[in-house]
């Protein structure tokens, strides 16, 4: 398995790069090519699927609305019990179902997704089941994207990651600790099986890492509305609105912005200014007990899912009006 760095000067433009030839083209991001003859074309070819992403927030954006997507950690409560969670997330008003890998060392995730993942280690997830859910969604009509620490697919090997999820009706992935300077491994996969990369930016990020992020994300990007954490917040800056501005001005078309998004009101003020809404913790939330530290019975947690899914989706469905 090659270090993801060794394929990035192949791969990738660096941020410096403004005219390298590789990238994506003016359409903002949804299709790319080597248009430099003397780098070498890929022996497996690309594909040449569209980008899922892309058309599920643009049909949203022409109804009027931005995308909500849902996040949910697979393998919690249980490996099965989370399909059927997805599964509601979807039938509910979920656009897009975010399903995480869980992992020992979380980077970005607050207590409650922590917790969950947690209990999903415990009741013994594996990766390899994870594209179990990325098939329950898409065959419910919602579009799966798989969000997970590089680690991951690293040791489970790049290329099979890809096609395991491009064949399981995956959209793409959301890679919140890879950045493209160091992708190029899964530039290349991504772009054999028509996959989607979603790289984030923070209010933090310079000019030149939103110009990078924009060349070469596939699908949107994920904008997250603060530093730090994921988890529930009270309240919203305008950091975020400030920063999807930034990044369409970067040359991205399409910026989803999550992290700290709570409640109805809040996922309303984020959807009347950016092409999609991300929630997760408050979602990982009704299927935990008033503990905070145990799942809820499958029932109830799943009734309390479809309600607050419900109420976010009905949310962001009139932000715009």
């Amino acid at each position: 398995m090659k270090n993801p760095q060794d394929t990035a000067h192949i791969a990738f433009v660096h941020e410096q790069d403004a005219d390298a030839s590789v990238g994506p083209n003016n359409n903002g991001g949804d299709t790319y090519g080597i248009q430099n003859p003397s780098i070498p074309e890929q022996p497996l070819g690309f594909s040449k699927r569209p980008s899922i992403s892309a058309g599920r927030i643009d049909r949203c954006l022409s109804s009027g609305r931005p995308a909500f997507i849902g996040y949910l950690p697979f393998g919690f409560p249980t490996c099965a019990d989370s399909v059927k969670a997805c599964e509601t997330l979807v039938r509910h008003g979920a656009d897009f179902v975010e399903i995480g890998l869980p992992y020992t060392d979380p980077v970005m995730d607050g207590p409650v997704i922590q917790t969950a993942c947690r209990i999903a280690l415990q009741k013994g997830e594996h990766i390899a089941d994870v594209f179990r859910a990325v098939q329950a969604v898409a065959d419910a009509g919602g579009v799966p994207l798989i969000m997970g620490y590089w680690n991951l697919v690293f040791h489970y090997g790049v290329d099979r990651f890809a096609s395991d999820l491009a064949n399981a009706g995956g959209a793409g992935m959301v890679t919140p600790d890879l950045v493209p300077d160091e992708a190029g491994d899964w530039y290349e996969a991504s772009q054999r099986y028509g996959l989607d990369r979603i790289f984030l930016v923070s209010p933090d990020s310079s000019e030149q890492r939103l110009k990078c992020v924009a060349r070469n994300h596939r699908g949107f990007v994920y904008a997250t509305s603060r530093m730090g954490v994921t988890g529930e917040r009270d309240t919203l800056d305008s950091a975020p609105e400030h920063l999807v501005k930034r990044m369409h001005a970067a040359g991205a078309k399409r910026v989803c912005v999550g992290i700290g998004v709570s409640n109805a009101a809040q996922a309303q003020q984020v959807g009347s200014f950016a092409d999609g809404v991300i929630v997760g913790s408050a979602l990982v939330h009704t299927l935990l007990d008033d503990s905070g530290s145990n799942a809820l019975p499958t029932g109830e947690g799943l009734d309390a899912l479809a309600g607050k899914t419900e109420e976010l989706a009905d949310a962001v469905a009139h932000s715009r009006i």
